[in-house]
């Protein structure tokens, strides 16, 4: 194909041309690795190329049945392990470490027909805003290289943008889907909890916050993602939820009319005065297209909710880093190896206590049960991505090589910057980035609707409405600077 081409496909355009014989995945394979050689350099968005899976598709289990039929597919170098592969996690300790077994979700995607072409960048341990670590690397937006892409799924983000595969693996803490597809104008929704299995090596119990997905350019990609990849292994500590109908059938047609409620003053964030604006433009194109918008604070003490999200992290990260470390016969983090505000992170947090953890648990309790008052009320909550605009290539305040000597106070500054996102996942509810708005720095803008429990169909029935009502032309018909077919 001609890069334009490739470009005007998405992945199950792709797929389509494979079944109907115009195409091998093979030529798929080789042509994504081109893309990923043709826009890599200007990115520094991917960490390795599978040259094996590029020379034969079929080499690692990828099924061609599957709806994917052998799309190239890169995975987030950070929470989903491939036998045999490096994961390196973004982490200068972490060189070198290869996953001894596959994840669930892995043979699923593979199941799915999706060949797993190599690895994309992450910030260490996925613990910050963006992938910038000149010692690692320093993943750029295509649509701004002097800017980031945001994080933490910093190197899908860019290579999905760029156009040079249409599909990219990303995980979200607190936001990691939802903020970079916000940065690179993608679509990325953060599913409910009992989706996506984290098998065999964790559970949404021992995660509790964290959640995997893709990135994608088209609503439908991402419905096909979710009906394919969806579901529990043998084990899990709650049960997995399946949908009366499959997303992929329930985009074909609109939602019913919705109340939507638009909102940008969380407790003490608030948004910039043009990603306000922004927002109420996306509210007008709601509105005209049927559905009832306007102006509500959901009524939660996000105080509260901030607080106790700022526990978790620390605490989690702690284990996560102590696990690591333990592994390696550690008994601290190196200086050096780990970056200062992950080695800070630590030290608050290893020892955390159950008390600390059941008072966390209890707040995360409250703001859950508000919210979902709330959207007794309200179907749709939209809000921007981000309160302030996408940080430039070098901006240390929002990262991990951060000096900052107080983790409470680094955390409180990453909220400032993205309050919108995290509470998604406290709540366990489902949210996505929608590419409706742009930055005055000529970055995309995402904007977020969050549902009730379980709404993950109603939100993307939204999202294709609106893919409709735009004629599929996201982030107003612009491309990046840096795209495969510039």
């Amino acid at each position: 194909m001609t890069w334009e081409e490739w470009a005007a496909h998405d992945a199950l355009a792709l797929a389509a041309r494979v079944r109907a014989g115009e195409v091998a995945p093979a030529e798929l394979a080789a042509q994504a690795a081109a893309a990923i050689a043709r826009t890599n350099p200007a990115l520094s968005a991917v960490v390795e190329v599978f040259e094996d899976l590029v020379a034969d598709p079929l080499k690692d289990g990828m099924d061609p049945a599957g709806p994917f039929a052998g799309v190239p597919y890169l995975m987030k170098d950070l929470g989903v392990p491939l036998k045999g592969r490096l994961q390196e996690m973004g982490s200068l300790l972490m060189r070198g470490n290869r996953a001894a077994a596959d994840s669930h979700l892995a043979g699923r995607i593979r199941k799915a027909g999706l060949n797993i072409l190599g690895r994309t960048t992450t910030p260490e341990f996925g613990c910050c805003s963006a992938a910038d670590n000149p010692a690692v690397y320093s993943t750029r937006n295509p649509w701004n290289t002097a800017h980031t892409t945001n994080g933490s799924s910093a190197g899908s983000g860019a290579m999905v943008a760029a156009g040079a595969v249409p599909l990219a693996h990303a995980t979200d803490g607190g936001g990691s889907i939802r903020i970079p597809a916000g940065a690179c104008g993608l679509v990325g929704l953060k599913v409910s909890r009992g989706v996506y299995s984290t098998a065999p090596f964790t559970s949404d119990l021992t995660g509790l916050v964290s959640i995997q997905g893709c990135h994608s350019r088209s609503v439908r990609d991402t419905a096909a993602f979710l009906d394919a990849c969806r579901g529990g292994a043998p084990g899990e500590f709650m049960p997995f939820w399946t949908p009366d109908e499959p997303a992929s059938r329930l985009i074909g047609r609109d939602p019913p009319r919705l109340r939507i409620a638009l909102s940008h003053e969380w407790g003490d964030y608030r948004a910039v005065p043009h990603f306000v604006a922004e927002l109420e433009k996306a509210g007008r194109l709601l509105e005209s297209l049927g559905h009832h918008v306007d102006w509500q604070v959901p009524t939660v003490d996000l105080r509260a909710a901030f607080a106790a999200q700022t526990t978790c992290y620390i605490s989690n990260f702690a284990q996560t880093i102590g696990a690591l470390l333990a592994a390696k016969g550690l008994d601290r983090p190196p200086e050096g190896l780990v970056e200062p505000i992950n080695i800070r992170i630590w030290q608050a947090g290893i020892g955390t206590s159950f008390s600390d953890r059941f008072r966390m648990q209890a707040a995360f309790n409250a703001a859950s049960r508000a919210f979902g008052a709330f959207l007794e009320d309200w179907d749709i909550i939209l809000t921007p991505v981000t309160a302030l605009p996408t940080p430039r290539l070098g901006t240390t305040e929002f990262l991990t090589i951060s000096g900052n000597p107080d983790v409470q106070d680094w955390f409180a500054n990453l909220w400032r910057q993205f309050p919108y996102t995290p509470l998604a996942n406290l709540c366990g509810i489902p949210a996505i980035s929608l590419p409706m708005a742009m930055q005055e720095n000529g970055v995309p803008l995402g904007i977020q609707a969050m549902g009730r429990q379980a709404s993950d169909g109603l939100l993307l029935q939204l999202a294709a409405q609106v893919e409709r009502a735009l004629d599929g032309r996201w982030n107003e018909g612009r491309r990046p600077a840096v795209h495969i077919a510039a």
